[in-house]
């Protein structure tokens, strides 16, 4: 079993709880981490809304942990949680969902490539919806991978029929009630979680976000290898949504 730890976290009594939490997983991302959070906080320094940032140090092997560290005595919002071993993106959000405080929960990578000055635009589309997705209008990867992605999409859409256009795109915004209780200890979950919130009858809504080129580091995956994986999660994902059902439960004639 996966568990995490809490390295460090800002002092918000209940009163003040947050109204966002920005939840990031970071895996080898010395090079980048840094610079991210400073501009994550320097974003959500302009809104007038109590916020943290969780980042989900996913058992790096680098200098992560100690740039966190010191990102951490800076920025009073940081909060760091410790995943052993290496257990994947999945899992660093599952365990960033369960110690989210916030009533919206941002999603967001570590490498730098999403632009945290979308967030405010995000947070502004869940006045009328449950989720918003963002999807990269121009992409700043590699041509293979940018194919490699097309060709995903296609198949998943073909699948879930869930209308969403780039589901491999981290950012998004949700509100917390629909991050409970998912099914994160499973890889790969992360990427079909717009097919998740609709079985729980979340409306979801899609924006354009900037894609910046990766500032530093590798990228985790592979065309082949993250194809592979995700035709065999496809079909699981499928399987739950024919398996669904959603009900309501009443107790002496109210709903509860």
């Amino acid at each position: 079993m996966n568990e995490h730890r809490e390295a460090a976290t800002d002092k918000q009594s209940p009163q003040t709880a947050p109204d966002v939490s920005v939840i990031i997983p970071a895996y080898n991302e010395e090079t980048t981490i840094g610079p991210v959070l400073d501009e994550v906080a320097g974003v959500l320094a302009g809104l007038p809304l109590p916020h943290e940032i969780i980042v989900v140090d996913d058992g790096s092997t680098d200098n992560t942990a100690g740039v966190l560290a010191q990102a951490a005595r800076r920025l009073p919002a940081v909060r760091i949680l410790t995943l052993a071993p290496n257990s994947g993106q999945s899992a660093a959000f599952g365990a960033g969902f369960a110690a989210c405080r916030g009533r919206i929960a941002v999603l967001m990578d570590g490498d730098g490539q999403n632009d945290p000055h979308d967030i405010p635009s995000l947070l502004k589309e869940l006045e009328n919806c449950d989720v918003c997705c963002g999807y990269r209008q121009v992409r700043r990867d590699s041509m293979s991978k940018r194919l490699g992605s097309r060709i995903a999409n296609r198949i998943r859409q073909s699948v879930l029929h869930d209308g969403i256009r780039d589901t491999g795109c981290s950012l998004k915004a949700v509100k917390s009630e629909f991050i409970r209780g998912l099914p994160m200890c499973f890889r790969g979950m992360h990427r079909f979680l717009p097919a998740l919130w609709q079985m729980r009858g979340a409306e979801v809504s899609q924006r354009a976000v900037n894609h910046r080129p990766r500032a530093g580091g590798r990228s985790k995956y592979t065309n082949w290898g993250r194809l592979k994986e995700t035709c065999w999660d496809l079909w699981a994902v499928r399987w739950m949504q024919k398996r669904h059902r959603r009900f309501r439960v009443t107790t002496n004639g109210e709903e509860s």
